[in-house]
Formats: C-alpha cells, sequence, structure tokens
C-alpha cells in the first residue's frame, strides 16, 4: 500500500539562499526557484571571458602580439570559462529539483520517527545555507590561497596574453589584470560554493543519522530503505563534469605549452577524480554506523528465526510427519511449509547482501564516468586518432 504522503512538507533546498543568490533575484538574474538559468550562466561567463577577449584584442594578443600563448590558443582559459563554468551554475537549478524530493523521502518513507528532531535538521541546514559569513570567507579564501595556488601551480611560466615574464618577476597584461583580479576568483567563488553545499549536505544527513530511524535490514534496496539517497547524487553529476573539465584544460596547458607530457599527470588526475567522487558520495557515509547495526541485528534475528523454522520442518517432512499412506512427494506438492522456507531464504538472502553504504558500485561508476569524460580528447597527445578508436572498440565490445 502506497504509504500516505506527509502532513508536512520540508521546505529544503542546498541552493536557494545565501547573499549571493538574494543578489541574483535584485538583478532579475534568478527566480524564486532558480529559474532564468540561461540568462544567469550568460551573465555570469560574459562577465569571466569576454573582457579577456577584448583586453587582449587591444594588446593584439588575440592570435599572436610576440607571445608563446595568445588568447585563443589558451585551452584552458576557453574551457574554465566557457564549459566548467555555466555546467556549475546550471546545475544549481538540478540540484534543488533533485535533492528536495529526496529530503521529503524520510517522512514519506515513515523513516523518521521524531518529525520535531526532523525539523530541526531542516532548519539548521537553512540557517548555515543563508549566512553570510560562509560565502564571505570564500570570497577571502579565493583572493589569497586561491590566487597563491593559481601562481604556484598552474600559471604558465612563459609569455602568455596575461603574463609576461620580466626577469625575476611577471608583468601582468590588462587582460592578466582583470583574469587575475576577476574572473578567476569568480571561477573558484562559484566551484567553492559547491564544497560548501557539499558540506551542507553532509551537515544535515549526519543530523539525520542520530534520529529514531525506523531502518528494515530486509528491505530490497540492500541499504535497509536509504537507497533513494543515491538519487541525490544524480544532482551532483554536473559539479563533477565541470570539475573533470577544468583539470583537463589545466593539463592540456602544462602538455601544450609547457613541455610536460600527459603521462606525468596520471597520479594526480587519478587522486583528483577519486577525490571528486569522493566527495559527492562522503554525506552518504553518515549512515554506516546504523546500516552495520542494522545488518549486525537483522541477521542475528533472521538466524534464529530460521534455526526454530527449520528445525520444525525437519521435524515436520523429514522425521516421518507425513501423513498415512502419503508418499514425500504428494505430501510436499503444494505445500505452503516449501513457499515459506523459499520465502525465508530469500528474507535472509537480502540481509546477508545488505550493504554498509546506501550507494552501490554502479553510483560510483555514474559519478566517475562524468569527471573523467573530459579527459579522453587529451590522449590524442599520447596516441593518434585511429589508436584510440580501437582501444575504445576493445573496451566497448
Amino acid at each position: 500500500m502506497k504509504p500516505a504522503p506527509a502532513a508536512w512538507e520540508p521546505d529544503f533546498s542546498l541552493v536557494l539562499g545565501g547573499p549571493l543568490f538574494q543578489l541574483f533575484r535584485r538583478a532579475h538574474l534568478s527566480g524564486e526557484a532558480l529559474e532564468l538559468a540561461r540568462r544567469r550562466v550568460l551573465f555570469i561567463s560574459c562577465v569571466a571571458w569576454l573582457p579577456l577577449l577584448v583586453l587582449s584584442a587591444f594588446a593584439g594578443q588575440v592570435e599572436g602580439g610576440g607571445v608563446k600563448v595568445p588568447f585563443l590558443y589558451d585551452v584552458e582559459t576557453h574551457v574554465r570559462f566557457l564549459i566548467a563554468l555555466p555546467l556549475l551554475i546550471g546545475a544549481e537549478r538540478l540540484a534543488h529539483l533533485q535533492i528536495r524530493p529526496v529530503v521529503s523521502q524520510f517522512l514519506e518513507r515513515g523513516i523518521v520517527a521524531g518529525l520535531p528532531q526532523f525539523k530541526a535538521a531542516v532548519d539548521s541546514t537553512m540557517r548555515l545555507r543563508n549566512s553570510m559569513v560562509g560565502e564571505v570567507a570564500l570570497l577571502a579564501l579565493v583572493y589569497t590561497l586561491g590566487l597563491w595556488v593559481w601562481r604556484s601551480q598552474t600559471a604558465l611560466e612563459t609569455a602568455t596574453w596575461y603574463a609576461i615574464p620580466q626577469d625575476t618577476q611577471t608583468r601582468l597584461t590588462p587582460a592578466g589584470y582583470w583574469y587575475v583580479l576577476v574572473s578567476l576568483p569568480l571561477f573558484q567563488f562559484i566551484l567553492l560554493r559547491w564544497y560548501l553545499r557539499f558540506f551542507l549536505w553532509f551537515w544535515f544527513l549526519w543530523r539525520v543519522s542520530r534520529l529514531d530511524l525506523r531502518l528494515v535490514a530486509i528491505h530490497p534496496d540492500r541499504a535497509a530503505g536509504l537507497g533513494f539517497l543515491t538519487r541525490s547524487t544524480q544532482a551532483f553529476v554536473p559539479v563533477l563534469l565541470a570539475q573533470g573539465a577544468a583539470l583537463a584544460g589545466v593539463i592540456a596547458s602544462q602538455v601544450l605549452y609547457a613541455g610536460h607530457s600527459l603521462m606525468e599527470y596520471k597520479v594526480e588526475a587519478a587522486g583528483f577524480l577519486a577525490f571528486f567522487v569522493a566527495v559527492a558520495l562522503s554525506p552518504l557515509l553518515v549512515f554506516m554506523p546504523q546500516l552495520a547495526r542494522v545488518r549486525r541485528e537483522g541477521l542475528a534475528a533472521f538466524g534464529a528465526l530460521a534455526s526454530r523454522y527449520v528445525a520444525g520442518f525437519e521435524d515436520k517432512w523429514m522425521r516421518g510427519g507425513m501423513r498415512a499412506g502419503a508418499s514425500a512427494d504428494d505430501a510436499l506438492l503444494g505445500s505452503s511449509d516449501i513457499q515459506s522456507l523459499a520465502d525465508l531464504g530469500n528474507s535472509y538472502g537480502v540481509v546477508t547482501e545488505m550493504r554498509f553504504v546506501p550507494f552501490g558500485l554502479k553510483d560510483v561508476i555514474a559519478l566517475a564516468v562524468p569527471a573523467a569524460a573530459p579527459f579522453l580528447p587529451l590522449l590524442l597527445t599520447v596516441f593518434s586518432f585511429e589508436e584510440l578508436a580501437a582501444q575504445l572498440l576493445k573496451v566497448l565490445f
């Protein structure tokens, strides 16, 4: 029977709040539920990318200008601001639509026993989301640590459209000043806002995991009834795709213009991709203690039940309990005892297959594939197109 809908619908969203969201609403770049996504993507991408093109054109460094990396040849910049940035912005609407129904499932499925405590978890998360402190801290972080990481780790040490080395120092071009002071911090801020949202999701699920939860070991989702939580990870696919694209762009610049080979970055790339997937799945790990306890108790309870049942079954069918004159096959044919034994075995199998986390390998793969997909074009720096196509055909067929 379908459970009755909850009387109280949680007003939960990881993205509908914070100073930047309110600024977007006042500027008519967003509606109450993050509508106007195309307008928002176009505006922010233009702020980040278009001035770089214009200023590089004034300096004559769009296609040449005596620098090794003109603006149009900077793969990293175009991937970051024309692919990764729009994906990060567009993912907000998807996260709002995907995660709110997931939160409601705690009530609709009767998993949460205490409604006031659940409301408190929602309210606590929403207060953190709306806080100005978090976004101000992110802004300070991108203008300090963020720029330092860029200068020391990813900036090219050659003449580019944004910076020209002079003796022991680097002189920023006019386009470089916009890049360093506006475009790069803007991208880093929007990216780090997603990590703040991952923390908010973790915080909410951690609060829920402390409540009295009605988890059932024999639930067919093999996660005691929490399998619905994997739907939340689908909202983060564009975020992982954006991060993979940005990372691939950085590595592409190092390979094309700094003389490095793609194989030099295989460990770093694998490590970052694993980190991206781990961050997206880590909020669901808060339920591990509860799932381990439910599985342990379920195995004990079903083990005792199975022992009692099979002992009675053996007494009835294997120790002379059949009616006089009936063969074993006649007596067992259509017997409800056999069906009950099979059902008991199936239920016990569900408990033994129960996972300690509310996600499976296919969920990990569903996140890893889009995160790694942007690296496929980079393989052309190692293999020819024919060799790459042949390898892909071997994998697929």
